[in-house]
């Protein structure tokens, strides 16, 4: 069975439809989730981390449904969520804060102290724990993100945008700790960059105007990129992130038009 499930998923933010009718399902591994901005990845995200309610549609999470309050604590004492604006207290060393995430957590009060040592020398930053959040840099407060997101070694690991701040030798740091993790939860990363997706992730799904425009393996997408036509970018997997885009808006736009050509001729037939 998924770790994730996700059925009929619909997201509406006033009149605009962020997810429509969504169908997906996410087991063991790293996940990349693509998409250009406003194409609904955030939202799914936080829909995910349950910190939103969907408007319609189902979502399962290690056997629990999401649509169930009281089954939302049961999910998120087994969840890591990194949201793309990350919010801390900055009076707090990055001991505290980690700490205080994993007795959110309601992680056992023997175990967290080691927990949280653990999750800080993950992300590089054991030499500076005692440290107060505030004097660290905005690199160094994404890693305290992700530690957090993982003091509970999570089932399901969500992280929006977790590379943002991270210089070049951070981020190669950091795939190789999504391999690790990916080894053992289901872990989805929500990024516009593409050449971490190609460097850490086992499956790829982007998303365009809230629907699936492509699902597959960062190989096959770097084989569209090689093969399709419509394709631009520096390298193969960027060249069929741009092909698989246009090849959907041209699926739709075709969609879009039979559609209003039928509801055309019913009318006329009406008439």
């Amino acid at each position: 069975m998924p770790a994730i499930r996700v059925t009929g998923l619909q997201v509406r933010h006033r009149k605009t439809v962020a997810l429509d009718a969504l169908d997906l399902d996410f087991g063991p591994g790293v996940h990349g989730l693509l998409g250009p901005n406003g194409a609904g990845k955030t939202s799914l995200i936080r829909v995910l981390a349950t910190v939103a309610d969907p408007s319609g549609g189902r979502v399962e999470i290690l056997g629990e449904d999401t649509g169930e309050h009281r089954r939302r604590g049961a999910v998120r004492r087994r969840l890591g969520y990194l949201p793309q604006d990350f919010g801390y207290y900055p009076g707090f060393t990055v001991r505290e804060f980690v700490a205080y995430v994993a007795w959110l957590k309601e992680m056992p009060p023997a175990e967290a102290p080691a927990a949280v040592e653990r999750a800080v020398a993950r992300v590089g930053l054991a030499d500076r724990i005692d440290a107060k959040v505030r004097t660290l840099s905005g690199g160094m407060v994404r890693r305290v993100g992700i530690a957090q997101a993982i003091v509970n070694d999570p089932q399901v690991l969500l992280l929006d945008e977790p590379t943002a701040g991270l210089d070049p030798e951070q981020r190669v740091e950091f795939r190789e700790l999504l391999r690790e993790l990916g080894a053992s939860a289901t872990v989805i990363v929500s990024t516009h960059l593409v050449e971490d997706v190609a460097a850490a992730c086992t499956e790829v799904t982007l998303v365009d105007t809230g629907r699936v425009a492509y699902r597959g393996t960062p190989e096959s997408l770097a084989a569209l990129g090689e093969t399709a036509a419509g394709g631009v970018g520096d390298n193969p997997i960027e060249r069929g992130y741009t092909a698989a885009l246009r090849v959907h808006r041209a699926h739709e736009s075709a969609a879009q038009e039979s559609a209003a050509h039928a509801a055309r001729t019913l009318e006329g037939t009406a008439r």
